[in-house]
């Protein structure tokens, strides 16, 4: 019972949130403005930052181990990083216009 509570609960918002990430990303990108695509990476780090929640609860309540933690973190601060640099690299690609 407690495996169908976590994935029904926690377990579907991960996912969600992790997928959303992509999903902004993508549908910024395609929109072909920057001030879109601004808008939609700032989506993206939203749900990125939301990923993070969740996969620090799920440590909490016993889901995931910390090595197991540590390791998705690690991947997410990267993704963060690359995320933040995009944002930073569209604003700069808009003044050179």
């Amino acid at each position: 019972m407690k495996d169908f509570f976590a994935k029904e609960t926690i377990g579907k918002q991960l996912v969600r949130a992790a997928d959303s990430v992509d999903a902004n990303t993508a549908e910024g990108y395609g929109r072909y403005h920057y001030k879109e695509n601004k808008n939609f990476c700032y989506y993206s780090r939203g749900s990125l930052l939301e990923t993070k929640g969740f996969v620090k609860k799920c440590k909490d309540r016993g889901l995931i181990s910390e090595e197991k933690t540590h390791e998705l973190l690690k991947e997410l601060d990267e993704i963060h990083r690359m995320l933040n640099a995009y944002i930073s690299y569209i604003g700069k690609k808009k003044n050179e216009i």
